[in-house]
């Protein structure tokens, strides 16, 4: 069987390899469920920045723009970090340039993977497919709260873990660990998530539909991946 390992900051990352892997990164609240709503509801393309200014420049070469840093749109950019602010399919055939807190962060620490995919729980049994075609192993980068450990990426590590078990076998504790959490909390995540520090600064900010629709599993059947170009796009 292949393997499957969990690194739960971006501040862990260099501990692991990641040459020949596929890594899937996941920021929950709410970076790549956004990224996953956009690209199904319209938008062509992603380019993911971890510099607030450089993504900023973008807006003119056409790009619409997202920034968002401790949860709140960065001055000056159109975008937030919203999922629900795409679902009207307003920006539909628009490229996307984007930076958040965590989740861009996460991604430019991923550079050097054999592939690098997108993880939210509205895409989840699409990913889990998507990574059993291609038999290699698997490392979940968990985006968290700058760079400590948090609830929601992890447990979606254990739902993505869990999911995986006939192809994919745990290598280490964590990715153990996180599969029994959602083995025993995955019926009501809402429930237990509403408990995590980061869903309490979102509520702090109103936007608990945000919170629902990250918590929704397999609203979309589409995989988001980067690709040679660096964009992110759907497949």
């Amino acid at each position: 069987m292949r393997k499957v390992e969990v690194c739960f900051s971006p501040e862990l990352i260099h501990l692991f390899d990641l040459e020949d892997k596929i890594v899937v990164v996941v920021d929950i609240f709410r970076a790549t469920s956004t990224m996953v709503a956009a690209l199904a509801n319209g938008i062509e393309s992603i380019l993911s920045f971890a510099d607030l200014e450089a993504c900023r420049l973008m807006k003119e070469k056409g790009f619409l723009i997202g920034g968002e840093r401790n949860g709140l749109t960065a001055p000056g950019f159109e975008m937030g970090n919203s999922p629900v602010a795409y679902l009207s399919g307003e920006y539909s055939g628009r490229k996307l340039a984007m930076t958040t807190t965590n989740g861009t962060q996460a991604i430019e620490k991923s550079k050097g993977a054999f592939e690098i995919l997108i993880g939210a729980f509205p895409n989840l049994q699409a990913t889990v497919s998507y990574i059993q075609d291609q038999n290699k192993d698997v490392l979940i980068h968990c985006a968290g709260w700058k760079g400590h450990f948090n609830l929601e990426d992890s447990l979606y590590a254990g739902a993505l873990v869990k999911s995986l078990e006939s192809t994919h076998e745990s290598s280490e504790d964590g990715a153990m660990a996180m599969s029994l959490l959602f083995e025993k909390v995955g019926h009501n995540l809402k429930g237990f998530l509403s408990q995590a520090s980061h869903a309490k600064r979102l509520q702090n900010h109103g936007i608990e539909e945000d919170i629902d629709f990250c918590l929704t599993l397999d609203l979309y059947e589409i995989v988001v991946k980067l690709d040679e170009r660096g964009f992110l796009v759907k497949v």
